[in-house]
């Protein structure tokens, strides 16, 4: 077991030691090392401030870690892939700390934290050529429980990632037809992508329908990251471009889940207070309206899986807060059908009128014609699909959802 952790920040290409976790009798503490304390950069200034002591989280959300360090913490699939690794290497999974899985992200976690020490007993030639049809299957048995075949792999390319469904960080060429393992130097003629699988519970056109919304988010005026649409052997996959990798520099990245300590299951968190968090964090109107068109889209488009992980701040070198691009924009069902972050208390059927009340409690001058454009930017899903090339049947059956 891990009882002590040194935590560093990656700032421009300096690696910066920016405090130390200590766990203790099931009491996780941290304290900033006096060095940081004379940046001035507040990486997570709601919750954990620059200031010297020691600190104690007093809540459970992230399992007593502050969410600066939580958000570093992978959940559904990067936790499953985790927990088997330790269960295979003979660990009590009740004796499995937040500090022993921040050890095993070590330097390959989302953002700009790295951990120290890092746990490092898996093998593998990063410089292989990565097939997406095998890694794949191997999710797919592993999810099922019928196989731990390329358990490591999948684990080294995807153990820090968040979500419910099966993905893979990645190196991907700038041609788009070569892949190779995320964790190492970033290679000349690549970028850093995420690609995902299908999950148990999803349609086999998954890929195409998630492609489409960020097609239609992008045409809508929402800032996403490049997106597109793998092929191999006749399947397909959708990725998308790290927006928390420039080259190989790291961007600092905070989840709405890690700043204000919402729990992400539970649907306790409102475009309200999204809103005047988005004004008040960035201190940059342009941002406000950002997220609020964000909030329209998600209305429209029936993507209800909105919770708090799903929305997150980029925090530039010199300490400035704005708005990350949108991800996992899909037709999605939250908690009983319900939006996971209400309109003004509504969850379940939120319409324009509650957008325009939003907008007025917002200032929100053009909240109509906003509302407008994404709406006829959606009506053109039809085109969407037939230009991806989805299947008629799920063309339908979504349509129908959308515009009834």
């Amino acid at each position: 077991m891990i009882q002590t952790l040194s935590v560093f920040y990656h700032y421009k290409d300096e690696k910066r030691e920016i405090g130390r976790l200590a766990h203790k009798e099931r009491v996780i503490y941290f304290e900033y090392s006096k060095e940081f304390l004379n940046s001035s950069l507040q990486l997570s200034p709601y919750k954990l401030p620059l200031r010297a002591g020691v600190f104690v989280c007093d809540d459970d959300v992230f399992e007593g870690l502050f969410g600066l360090f939580g958000d570093s913490l992978p959940d559904g699939w990067g936790r499953l892939l985790l927990d088997r690794h330790f269960m295979n290497s003979g660990v009590n999974y009740n004796e499995i700390t937040p500090l022993d899985r921040l050890s095993y992200i070590g330097a390959y976690g989302t953002g700009a934290l790295s951990y120290e020490p890092i746990v490092e007993d898996t093998h593998i030639s990063v410089s292989d050529q990565l097939i997406l049809d095998d890694l794949a299957v191997a999710s797919k048995e592993i999810l099922k429980g019928e196989s731990e075949e390329m358990l490591e792999t999948l684990l080294t390319l995807g153990g820090s990632s968040a979500g419910a469904r099966p993905k893979v960080m990645v190196q991907l060429s700038e041609d788009k037809k070569s892949i190779v393992h995320g964790a190492q130097a970033l290679q000349s003629g690549y970028e850093h992508w995420l690609v995902k699988f299908a999950s148990s519970h999803d349609s086999e056109d998954i890929a195409k329908v998630e492609y489409i919304y960020s097609l239609m988010a992008k045409d809508a005026e929402i800032e996403m990251s490049e997106t597109t649409l793998l092929e191999s052997r006749g399947n397909h996959y959708f990725a998308t471009k790290r927006f928390d990798r420039v080259g190989d520099r790291r961007v600092h990245m905070h989840s709405v889940a890690g700043l204000t300590h919402s729990d992400f299951r539970v649907p306790i968190l409102d475009y309200d207070d999204l809103l005047a968090l988005t004004l008040h964090f960035t201190k940059d109107v342009n941002e406000l309206y950002k997220m609020f068109r964000l909030a329209v889209f998600n209305l429209l488009a029936h993507n209800r899986d909105d919770h708090a992980k799903n929305f997150s701040f980029l925090m530039d070198s010199d300490g400035t807060w704005r708005l990350s691009p949108a991800y996992d924009l899909t037709l999605s069902y939250g908690p009983s059908g319900e939006h996971s972050t209400t309109y003004l208390g509504e969850g379940r059927s939120p319409n324009k009128e509650t957008l325009l009340a939003l907008a007025k409690k917002h200032n929100i001058s053009d909240g109509k014609k906003v509302i407008e454009e994404i709406e006829a930017t959606i009506r053109g899903f039809e085109s969407y699909s037939k230009t991806v090339g989805l299947k008629e049947s799920s063309m339908k059956n979504i349509k129908k959802i959308l515009f009834s």
